[in-house]
């Protein structure tokens, strides 16, 4: 029998049974078995799934990413405060579909993350063949000025981290 087939992962089956032993805080046999259980069957099913795999490109731009990040973070958070606190007459919610030009998962993630991150704005869906990203904006005047923003601020740069 190959071992391989049986433990695809052992450091995924060790990190299991210890994840678990820690969650239970009971170190009786059953819990070792059950654990033990979990050890081989969950890998086994991780192993089954489609991964992609990061390609990592210019990476000297995450720095700076970073700090349009936080600016982007703290000018929002001001601009969300003055939101809220005015009147609700002045506040436009809406949902925008932004066309995406990066291809790598893991860049549309960060991407989806640091949309999330930025107060006034949440990633609500990623349609299924990963072009286009639906946006919840809190405060939604001009959709083109918002989509050329994160294109320019965001996806560009992360489009040389994640090639």
């Amino acid at each position: 029998m190959n071992f391989r087939r049986v433990l695809p992962s052992l450091p995924l089956t060790v990190t299991v049974i210890a994840f678990w032993m820690i969650m239970v805080a009971d170190l009786s046999l059953v819990q070792w078995l059950f654990a033990i259980v979990l050890g081989v069957v969950i890998p086994l099913f991780a192993a089954r799934l489609d991964r992609e795999f990061a390609r990592i490109g210019n990476v000297r731009l995450v720095p700076k990413m970073i700090g349009v990040l936080i600016w982007d973070v703290i000018v929002s958070n001001v601009e969300v405060a003055r939101l809220v606190l005015g009147r609700e007459s002045n506040i436009t919610p809406g949902f925008i579909w932004l066309p995406l030009e990066i291809a790598n998962i893991h860049g549309i993630a960060a991407l989806t993350s640091f949309i999330t991150l930025t107060p006034g704005t949440v990633s609500a869906a990623l349609s299924e063949d990963r072009k286009y990203l639906l946006i919840h904006v809190l405060n939604l005047k001009d959709a083109d000025e918002v989509i050329a923003g994160i294109k320019r601020r965001y996806e560009v740069p992360l489009m040389e981290i994640f090639p």
